[in-house]
C-alpha cells in the first residue's frame, strides 16, 4: 500500500507540474467557469417579460382602461393601443406583434352586471410560429385576468355560481419568485464541470502518446491503476475547486438561497467529478490523439449535458425510449442533485437514486479506464 501511494504521489506531482508549465490548461481551467457562469447565468433568461402587445378597445369605459392598468402593470406585456379595427388588422398581417387583444363593446356593462351567463369578454389572438412562447403568454394572461376578477368583485353582489377567482389560491414552493436564474444557475455546474473534467483528462494521455513521453512512463515499475490515479489527483484537485467557484458565484453574485446539505453536495460533487475525470481518461486512452480526444470529449460532454440531462427538455415529455436512454448520463442525476439540494431537498433518503447512479457510473468508468490502459506502446 505505501509503495502504491508513493507512486501515486510522484506520477501525480509530475502531472500537477505539466499543469503549472501550461498556461492554456491553466486557463482553461480556471477561467472557463467563471466566464460560462457569468454568459449562461445572465443570458439565459426563462422568464419572459414587457412582451409587446397590440390592444383594441372598443369599449372604452372606465373598467376596460383598469384592465389594461392591471393587464400592463403586471411587467409582462407592454401594451399598445390600436385604435381602428385596420389598425388591428395589419397588426396581424405584419406579425410584428406577438399578440392582439380586443375588447368587446359592453365589457364595462357586463362586468357591473355580474351576470355569469353574460360575462365579460376579451378575445386574444396570439403568433403561435412560437409555441412555447405561446404556451407562457397564455399562462400570463390567464393569471392576470383572476387578479383583475378580484378588483372587479363585487362584494356586495351574490355569490356567482361556478368558480371564483377568490377560491383559487396559488402558492410556489422552493421558487417563490418563479426566478429562472434559480433553476438555470445550478444547473451550469453540470454542464461546466463536467465537460472541464472530460476536457481536462482527455488530453492528458493522448498528449503524452503524441509527444513520446508514454514509452518513458511505462520504462517505469508503476501498474496501470497507479497511473490512472495519479493523473486524476490533481484534475480533481482543479475541478473540485472550479465547482466550489461556480457554487460561491450562484449564491454571492446571482443570489441563489441553498437549502440542503452542504456535506452531501460536496460528495455529489466528488462523485460527479471522479466520473467525468475518468471519462476523460478512457477517451484519451482509446483514442491516443489529441484532436481526437477533443471531439469526442465535446460529443460525450456537452450533448448530453443539453439534451439529456434535463437542463433545456423536460425528461418526463420524452417518448419512453429516450427517458430510459437518460438513465446512462450523469448529467442527468448531478442535475437533479443539484437543484434539488439548493432549492429544495435536505435529507439523503431523497437523493438515493442520483447518488446511486452516480456511483455507479464513476466505478463504471474508473475499472475501465484502468481495464484498457496498455502497458506496451502498441495501439
Amino acid at each position: 500500500m505505501k509503495t502504491f501511494l508513493t507512486r501515486v504521489r510522484s506520477i501525480a506531482i509530475k502531472e500537477f507540474r505539466h499543469i503549472v508549465r501550461d498556461p492554456f490548461t491553466l486557463a482553461v481551467a480556471l477561467a472557463l467557469p467563471i466566464i460560462f457562469v457569468g454568459f449562461f447565468g445572465f443570458i439565459i433568461d426563462l422568464d419572459y417579460k414587457h412582451m409587446r402587445i397590440n390592444v383594441r378597445d372598443n369599449d372604452m369605459s372606465m373598467e376596460s382602461r383598469r384592465f389594461l392598468y392591471i393587464f400592463s402593470a403586471s411587467g409582462y406585456f407592454d401594451v399598445t393601443p390600436v385604435h381602428t379595427p385596420l389598425e388591428a388588422d395589419q397588426s396581424l398581417e405584419r406579425n410584428i406583434f406577438p399578440g392582439l387583444m380586443i375588447i368587446e363593446k359592453d365589457f364595462g356593462k357586463r362586468i357591473k352586471m355580474a351576470d355569469p351567463d353574460r360575462p365579460a369578454k376579451v378575445q386574444l389572438m396570439i403568433d403561435g410560429s412560437d409555441n412555447g412562447k405561446a404556451g407562457i403568454m397564455i399562462q400570463y394572461v390567464n393569471g392576470i385576468v383572476q387578479e383583475a376578477a378580484k378588483v372587479f368583485a363585487d362584494k356586495s353582489a351574490p355569490p356567482q355560481q361556478g368558480l371564483s377567482a377568490d377560491l383559487v389560491r396559488t402558492r410556489f414552493l422552493f421558487n417563490p419568485e418563479l426566478n429562472s436564474h434559480w433553476f438555470v444557475v445550478p444547473a451550469l455546474s453540470t454542464i461546466i464541470i463536467g465537460l472541464l473534467a472530460i476536457l481536462l483528462t482527455a488530453l492528458t494521455v493522448a498528449k503524452e502518446w503524441e509527444n513520446g513521453s508514454m514509452e518513458l512512463l511505462l520504462s517505469t515499475p508503476v501498474n496501470p491503476m497507479e497511473i490512472v490515479v495519479g493523473k486524476l489527483a490533481p484534475y480533481f484537485v482543479l475541478s473540485f475547486f472550479n465547482i466550489l467557484l461556480v457554487f460561491a458565484i450562484a449564491v454571492l453574485v446571482f443570489k441563489i438561497p441553498f437549502v440542503g446539505s452542504f456535506l452531501l453536495y460536496l460528495i455529489a460533487c466528488t462523485i460527479y467529478i471522479l466520473g467525468s475525470l475518468a471519462l476523460g481518461i478512457l477517451i484519451s486512452i482509446a483514442t491516443r490523439s489529441q484532436q481526437a480526444a477533443i471531439q469526442f470529449a465535446f460529443a460525450i460532454g456537452l450533448l448530453p449535458a443539453f439534451v439529456f440531462s434535463g437542463f433545456i427538455f423536460p425528461i418526463e415529455n420524452m417518448p419512453v425510449f429516450f427517458r430510459a436512454f437518460t438513465f446512462i448520463f450523469p448529467q442527468r442525476w448531478f442535475l437533479q442533485a443539484s437543484r434539488s439540494l439548493f432549492l429544495s431537498v435536505d435529507s439523503f433518503n431523497a437523493l438515493a437514486m442520483p447518488f446511486l447512479c452516480l456511483i455507479i457510473f464513476s466505478t463504471l468508468m474508473v475499472f475501465m479506464s484502468v481495464k484498457r490502459f496498455k502497458t506496451d506502446v502498441e495501439p
